[in-house]
């Protein structure tokens, strides 16, 4: 294919497809587009002259899928905000704790097990520990379990996810990208990278009176280029002191979140994130060569049943430290499962820091795997308790709680 217009629209084209059979499915839309994008990819199968490899047009969908992970963690910082994350208290700091502290862990030996080396081992620990907060959000809106008693927490864990994601990618693209392999080099990344967050989130809620004056602005045209510019540029910045350019995206969705025009901000960038993020997907498909997947599967195969052990007591631990029954601790461990946009961005950070290249159909597999099971586990959920249940005997200790407790026991 020669011409860039047309490849663009066929790719448009083939993402809706993959939309369409996902969503015929009810499975998690994510597999769906990468997948599309590695059987279209520059190492697919040339069939003739029918030729479907995305080459020339490659490198621009590619620049369209960065901007779909700022538009992505940019509109995550607009649902949270600093005042939210602040408000949550001690449902994300003892359940948040708990699960970053068995699955980070756990990364990180299986890193050093695995024999990788010291950045990939980090990079490899990002990837496993951080759930995906679109499937995350989705699985409970499609199960209808907003409502439930565990969901508190289960939404507590994915806040403070995000503000371990913006610390640790920080932290990791300071090593990755600056290339600073002394312990100094790594502590002055790590300040600056911090310092910036900090300045970044302190200037802003301190702003928010004079940013509701200047975004008080009638012209949707107007109001949208100054809402861009102040994205990319901040984006742009944090990338040029080696903070991923993605948290430069979040921390400006996290201080906006506090003004008076956020509900308008979320409205015009919704389909900007819809569209932008599925080419980030497909995108990522396309540089996955199929061939090479086979050099990754057990590693990833290893780390998805580290994920299910890890995932599955995190929940039951946070779930108790919250005073939940059995049944709810088991769905918190089942629904934030699933890995995506996040275990991407970190596969997509070491390839830019020039690590070894397993890690990209690594992250590949890991995430196609969970995306697929994460949401059926969780729709599972009570079918899964009922099958431990004889093994862990939940519904014996409750029962007998319970006569313990009553007037007759």
């Amino acid at each position: 294919m020669d011409h860039l217009v047309f490849e663009i629209g066929l790719a448009v084209a083939l993402i809706a497809l993959a939309g369409l059979l996902s969503a015929r499915l009810r499975f998690s839309v994510i597999p769906f587009y990468i997948l599309i994008g590695m059987a279209v990819g520059p190492h697919s199968v040339h069939w003739g002259a029918f030729d479907l490899r995305f080459i020339s047009s490659a490198p621009l969908i590619e620049f369209m899928g960065r901007i779909g992970v700022l538009f992505l963690l940019f509109y995550l910082g607009l649902e949270f905000s600093v005042g939210r994350l602040i408000k949550s208290g001690r449902s994300i700091a003892v359940g948040g704790t708990i699960y970053i502290l068995i699955n980070f862990t756990m990364g990180l030996l299986f890193g050093f097990l695995a024999g990788l080396p010291f950045a990939e081992v980090l990079i490899v620990a990002g990837i496993t520990t951080i759930s995906s907060s679109a499937i995350v959000a989705k699985v409970l809106v499609d199960l209808k379990r907003t409502a439930n008693p565990e969901t508190e927490m289960i939404l507590g864990i994915i806040m403070f996810e995000d503000v371990f994601l913006a610390v640790y990618i920080s932290i990791v693209s300071g090593l990755v990208l600056s290339g600073s392999s002394s312990l100094g080099g790594i502590a002055l990344s790590a300040v600056i990278a911090l310092g910036f967050m900090l300045f970044v989130l302190i200037a802003g809620r301190k702003l928010v009176p004079v940013l509701n004056r200047l975004l008080d602005i009638r012209s949707n045209e107007l109001f949208m280029l100054v809402i861009f510019a102040v994205l990319f540029l901040v984006a742009g910045f944090s990338e040029k002191i080696h903070v991923a350019e993605a948290i430069g995206a979040l921390l400006v969705g996290l201080v906006l979140a506090e003004t008076a025009h956020m509900k308008r901000i979320e409205k015009l960038v919704l389909p900007f994130r819809d569209f932008f993020g599925a080419l980030f997907f497909f995108s990522f498909g396309l540089t996955i060569d199929p061939l090479a997947l086979g050099g990754a599967v057990w590693l990833s195969l290893g780390a998805v049943v580290l994920t299910l052990i890890g995932n599955f007591t995190a929940g039951l631990w946070a779930g108790r430290s919250a005073g939940l029954p059995p049944k709810a601790s088991v769905s918190i461990g089942l629904t934030i499962m699933a890995r995506g946009e996040f275990s991407i961005i970190m596969a997509n950070l070491a390839k830019a820091g020039g690590l070894l290249p397993i890690l990209q159909p690594f992250a590949a597999l890991y995430v196609l795997i969970l995306a697929v099971l994460g949401p059926l586990l969780s729709k599972e959920s009570k079918l899964v308790y009922q099958w431990l249940d004889p093994l862990f005997k939940w519904t014996a200790r409750t029962e007998s709680k319970k006569n313990y407790a009553s007037p007759e026991g």
